[in-house]
């Protein structure tokens, strides 16, 4: 395999060719992007440098599966791997950075010499040099990173909502219907043409703002998407999934998409013999009484598809997370189990989908509404207004931020763009670890950054937490990785 580079083709080859423990640099990239297709120039000339390393080519339009495990939002982008483990990644055409990290896990290009070596003209063979400076001189400078932009213009935002709600059922794809340009595509569009629901396209390869901008807005890296009442489903394995169990079919009918079964329009009908009805509602007294139970049995309670920790449609599973980060303790009703209940509830909150959650008897809303209401700290606003939960407190907030993550660093920036050396050191010493950890930027928030310094009796930053246990500073984490400990301490 020494000097070339293997495309992948599924993601049980790339797991079973990890799994044997050799070291490998995994380079995500598409065709349409002019970046990719020159750091592939440069990934080539290295897969040749170093030969005793493992070059991988994934497309990451073409494999979603792959991408959307190793997090890639954008292209080019690279993983680096070793003894089966992911060790450091690279975001954007930036040659030197991977000629250099490509050497840190590749080791020597000859036996004898140091590895890691510390500027490109070390790392990298002559072979490379070339197209380094004619990537320079095409850019400007050695990093030209090409990904989803940062930020969204109000009138692209605008332009893929009015896209995005064009449609009750939207299919943003490669082609058209008639024309699928994946296969990705093709699946999807027979899936939902087996379900029998009109749907609209738009074609991603007609339109790079919108290809690009659609990733940020959804948040979703890849191609196809699909979009039912202007929420994203997901791909294509998503879709196949749920139109296999028959999920899809019950989003679509909860959502108003398609044919209703007629026993729906006859709900109020069949319930007029149990004990007088509703004027209000049309509802058997009977009934409204057991749903107001119902709704009142927790001053949070959530009518879903499912249980919390076994939740049967992706719209319940993220009201169930969003429950779960808010610390919320909450009942919940499967009404997958009571078909009465489930069409019943529907008329008596005149809300026709699932999930419904309430607040002390009150209909908040579906996972839409939720989750836009978390977003801008509306929910907990309101669970503290309605006595759920008591207002949070800088150091219920200190204690929740330092809990976050099992090890959780405190430092000025980010692991990716570190602000001051002794951060960036910390962050190099658990990654050579291999110690996954989360982290905090105290730039951004200056509560948290002075307010830090007196829940652990730490003047300075970085701090390294684990377990919501400060283990130390800058200088505490180099002590222990030079004596051998830091991986240990942060394992008991």
């Amino acid at each position: 395999m020494g000097g070339t580079v293997r495309d992948v083709q599924s993601k049980g080859e790339l797991d079973s060719v990890i799994k044997e423990g050799s070291s490998g640099i995994l380079h995500f990239w598409a065709s349409w992007c002019e970046a990719s297709k020159q750091m592939d120039q440069v990934f080539s000339h290295l897969s040749t440098d170093f030969p005793h390393a493992l070059f991988l080519r994934i497309e990451a339009e073409e494999q979603p599966e792959i991408s959307e495990a190793y997090s890639v939002s954008a292209v080019p982008y690279f993983v680096f791997f070793k003894d089966g483990k992911t060790v450091d990644t690279l975001e954007g055409a930036d040659p030197s950075s991977l000629a250099n990290k490509v050497a840190k896990v590749a080791g020597p290009i000859t036996p004898g010499e140091p590895a890691a070596p510390a500027s490109l003209g070390m790392a990298a063979g002559p072979s490379i040099l070339e197209t380094v400076k004619e990537l320079n001189k095409q850019n400007g400078s050695s990093k030209a990173e090409i990904q989803v932009p940062p930020g969204l213009s109000d009138g692209l935002k605008k332009r893929l909502q009015q896209l995005v709600d064009s449609h009750a059922v939207m299919l943003f794809m490669k082609g058209n219907p008639e024309e699928p340009k994946c296969g990705f595509s093709r699946k999807v569009v027979q899936i939902l043409e087996e379900e029998k629901v009109k749907f609209g396209s738009f074609d991603i390869l007609s339109d790079s703002e919108v290809r690009e901008g659609l990733k940020k807005f959804s948040n979703w890296p890849t191609f196809p998407q699909l979009y039912c009442k202007g929420e994203l489903l997901g791909g294509s394995d998503i879709a196949i999934a749920m139109h296999e169990s028959g999920e899809l079919k019950e989003v679509f009918r909860d959502r108003g998409v398609g044919i209703y079964d007629s026993n729906e329009a006859t709900l109020t009908e069949t319930n007029v013999e149990k004990g007088g009805v509703s004027e209000s509602t049309g509802l058997s007294a009977t009934l409204t009484a057991w749903l107001e139970t119902l709704i009142n049995t927790s001053p949070v309670m959530l009518f879903m598809k499912g249980k919390p920790d076994e939740p049967k449609c992706g719209f319940s599973r993220k009201v169930v997370d969003v429950l779960k980060q808010e610390r919320v303790e909450f009942g919940s009703f499967d009404i997958l189990t009571d078909e009465e209940v489930r069409q019943g509830l529907k008329v008596y909150s005149n809300w026709s989908s699932y999930p419904q959650l309430y607040i002390k008897g009150e209909l908040i809303g579906g996972s839409d509404i939720v989750l836009e209401m978390q977003k801008s700290g509306e929910l907990k606003k309101v669970l503290v207004e309605e006595g759920v939960i008591r207002k949070e407190t800088l150091e219920d907030r200190l204690k929740r931020l330092t809990t976050d993550s099992p090890v959780m660093l405190f430092m000025k920036g980010t692991p990716d763009t570190p602000r001051c050396g002794f951060s960036s050191k910390v962050v190099e010493a658990l990654r050579n670890e291999g110690v996954d950890f989360g982290s905090f930027d105290i730039l951004s928030d200056e509560e948290v950054r002075q307010g830090l310094k007196s829940y652990s009796n730490w003047p300075t930053f970085p701090q390294l937490y684990y377990k919501g246990e400060l283990i130390g500073g800058c200088d505490i984490v180099m002590e222990l990785r030079d004596n051998g400990e830091l991986k240990s301490t942060l394992s008991e």
